[in-house]
């Protein structure tokens, strides 16, 4: 290999690693287009000889112009910058009118519920509130007074048409380009999860465990990314045919890539592994003494993942060759039993023919991205027929019906969220006004900023009361590297602009990644901003941690006192919501495979990811390391890896029933239904234990299920090995909603007293 392709090659694999660890680019985007508003409003402000007040007023305004702003599409991100431009004057006006008196502070605090409450209205609600904030807060931050009002107009102004300009002509992030670096990230952390999934298979026995835990990160990782690609395929394609392909196809690859991990799990054990073992931290793999297995059929498995590998990261016709076609025909051919290795083990004949079901599900997902027919000419017969499988599948998603599901009544009163978290929010910035003011009558604001943030984007007390804690501990470091920053810089103003913007690109790109890294960030650059306003000494940074402390004690107070949503309840209700939607996919899925007509499984799949992703958050409280309830913060997590195994098997149910309409190789089994009818009883069982619901009754048990997956069960060759996988799947669920009774203290009723009752 010559030193350019080298480079070419390096460069290949640095840029699929940054798309796999940031999918779609989102926090670099973020990052460039603030630093790039902040850098280009200080030189137009700069150029007309502004003074220092007037730089930071433009610059914080190109700021939150640019963060604030975080709807879709570009009509709408338009709309949002150019009403946000008169709020923010009206804020800045009023901020500075009213400093110091009673009737300020009286403002400022019907602001800040306006502020909240009017994200019950959408990202544009959430985008206005803010800005009207961040302006008020501005005012008290540069206490111009009312004779430099006036000149903080035209920075301001320009701060919105800069960040503008970046958004709309220079950083562009509209939806088809988001979506685009989203599948180029899904397609990098498939080939991620490959790598580790290489790595399990030849790791020993003192290796195995860190190894299954990067199998488990790297799966969480892809779904993640799957979440995200779902979330911006309506405003990313062209149409809703194009919609529901890709989102067909990605689901496909998702399932098959996990799959893949859960088959090698099984050929690493003596016994058909537990999927619990791929969700749940801290889990070991049965039988892990084993040695890896080294064998003829074994490395050409090892031959066939890194084959798959490369398969995946050019899975868009990028780099046609008559050699990766080949590849691909190989892979292809594991889905005929006729091409698996005679001499291996049925277990790892499994694996074959998961990297065949996965190349598959490459396949389909490059046709779904706009991948050229041009290489159907080295087709294999069995890429031909996984080729028209796919075509004929998609043929039948065109012609479905979209189904859109009723949506519940929205609360009303206090008990809607948004309502509540207003009211919340505004009793603790008064207390923190009340206790800033004490502290110091200059600086009280930064106590009020402080409540404010730790309510933003939290729903339980749990969850404020970590924030409240990351917060403090980014601002404390903050503090000294503030302290360290001012002395460096003294008052060379170009070098502590030039440090400014690199804190605030890795305050922007590093802000959904650690909270207590962002805090330390603003914080280091705050000390270089009040250097330049000629306002730094070693007590104004110790005043800001000792304000960010009160305020954070106070909007603490807040939450546990006025309309307090304790952590437990708040899981319980998301819980419930998840049972509730695994549920509606169990039903829906079986219904379809035993004969029902179809239905949008995929979207009620999706719904239940997403329904999890918020448990999964809202746990967070209580598996935080910092918890002193061991007990709990095991339980929690026990019952999120049940539910992440449960959403499995029924994201697999779902994606199989689709296949019904196409697929000649499964015929709907009307013996199908009665083995589903107890899952959707039990998880309804749980669900009802959860609420405290008096009419709550016992969860079932019992191998009726597994005794579906016996040989000899199903004679005719129509149904083989897909409805085998599917009674497999039915019964992994079963045993997951069976394995949720003890931590969750759901009564169960044994198959002995249940055939005693019927006698």
């Amino acid at each position: 290999m010559t030193g350019a392709a080298r480079a070419r090659a390096g460069w290949a694999a640095f840029r699929d690693r940054v798309a796999a660890s940031d999918p779609g680019l989102l926090r670099l985007t973020a990052g460039l287009r603030t630093v790039s508003s902040l850098a280009l409003t200080l030189g137009v402000v700069g150029v007309f000889g502004a003074q220092v007040e007037q730089l930071v007023a433009g610059a914080m305004a190109a700021m939150v112009a640019t963060f604030a702003v975080r709807e879709k599409e570009w009509r709408g991100q338009a709309l949002s910058l150019t009403a946000g431009l008169p709020v923010a004057w009206l804020a800045l006006t009023l901020g500075t009118l009213l400093s110091g008196t009673f009737v300020g502070v009286a403002v400022f605090v019907v602001l800040i519920f306006g502020a909240v409450y009017c994200r019950r209205f959408g990202d544009r609600g959430f985008a206005l509130g803010m800005i009207a904030f961040q302006s008020y807060f501005l005012s008290q931050f540069l206490g111009v007074g009312t004779d430099g009002l006036v000149g903080l107009y035209w920075p301001v102004g320009a701060g919105f048409a800069c960040s503008a300009l970046i958004r709309f002509g220079v950083v562009q992030a509209g939806p088809e380009q988001v979506l685009g670096r989203l599948r180029a990230a899904f397609r990098a952390r498939f080939a991620q999860l490959v790598s580790a999934q290489i790595d399990l298979l030849d790791a020993g026995p003192d290796q195995i465990e860190k190894a299954l835990d990067h199998v488990r990160g790297r799966t969480a990782r892809l779904h993640e990314t799957a979440m995200m690609i779902q979330g911006r395929l309506t405003e990313g394609t062209p149409d809703d045919r194009a919609a529901s392909l890709v989102q067909r196809r990605i689901a496909d690859a998702e399932i098959a890539a996990e799959r893949l991990g859960l088959l090698i799990l099984t050929a690493r054990s003596a016994e058909r592994a537990d999927t619990l073992t791929l969700h749940l931290p801290g889990a070991v793999l049965p039988e892990s003494g084993l040695q890896p297995v080294r064998d003829r059929a074994v490395e050409a498995l090892h031959r066939d993942l890194r084959a798959l590998r490369t398969l995946v990261l050019r899975s868009t016709g990028e780099h046609r060759s008559t050699g990766l076609n080949q590849v691909r025909n190989r892979l292809l051919g594991y889905r005929d039993d006729d091409k698996l290795p005679a001499q291996a083990s049925a277990a790892v004949r499994d694996v074959f023919r998961g990297v065949g079901e996965a190349a598959r599900a490459v396949m389909g997902l490059r046709i779904a991205l706009g991948g050229s027919p041009a290489d159907e000419t080295d087709d294999s017969p069995e890429t031909a027929r996984s080729r028209e499988e796919i075509e004929a599948e998609d043929a039948a998603i065109a012609g479905a019906e979209t189904v859109e599901d009723e949506r519940e009544a929205e609360r009303t009163g206090l008990d809607r969220p948004t309502t509540r978290t207003a009211v919340q929010v505004t009793v603790g910035s008064v207390l923190a006004i009340a206790g800033g003011d004490l502290l110091s009558q200059e600086r009280w604001y930064w106590a009020v900023l402080a409540c404010w943030i730790v309510f933003v984007n939290t729903s339980s007390t749990g969850e404020i009361l970590v924030k409240a804690y990351r917060r403090l501990l980014g601002t404390m470091l903050g503090v000294v590297a503030g302290i360290v920053l001012a002395g460096l810089v003294g008052q060379r103003v170009e070098l502590a602009f030039a440090l400014v913007l690199v804190l605030v690109f890795l305050t922007h790109y590093l802000a959904r990644l650690s909270y207590t890294l962002m805090s330390f960030f603003v914080t280091a650059m705050l000390g270089l901003l009040y250097t330049l306003l000629n306002t730094y000494s070693f007590d104004v940074l110790v005043l800001r941690l000792g304000e960010t402390a009160l305020g954070a004690a106070c909007g603490l107070a807040a939450a546990v006192l006025i309309l307090p949503v304790r952590t437990a309840r708040r899981t319980d209700e998301l819980l419930v919501t998840v049972l509730e939607r695994l549920a509606d996919v169990t039903r829906s899925a079986v219904h379809q495979l035993s004969g029902g007509p179809p239905a949008d499984l995929l979207d009620q799949a999706r719904e239940l990811d997403e329904a999890l992703g918020d448990l999964r958050s809202s746990t967070q409280p209580l598996t935080h390391p910092i918890t002193p309830m061991r007990g709990r913060r095991n339980t929690a997590r026990y019952v999120v890896a049940q539910l992440e195994t449960c959403a499995y098997h029924a994201r697999s149910l779902a994606a199989t029933a689709e296949l019904l309409p196409s697929q000649t190789a499964i015929a709907a089994d009307p013996r199908l239904a009665g083995a589903g009818e107890r899952i959707v009883r039990n998880i309804e069982t749980i669900a009802a234990h959860v609420e405290e619901r008096k009419d709550a009754g016992e969860l079932e048990s019992g191998a009726s299920i597994a005794s579906l997956l016996e040989p000899g069960s199903y004679a005719s060759p129509r149904y083989g090995r897909v409805t085998d996988r599917v009674l497999r799947h039915l019964g992994r669920l079963d045993d997951a909603v069976t394995g949720l009774a003890r931590p969750l203290q759901v009564p169960l009723r044994s198959r002995a007293r249940q055939d005693h009752k019927t006698a």
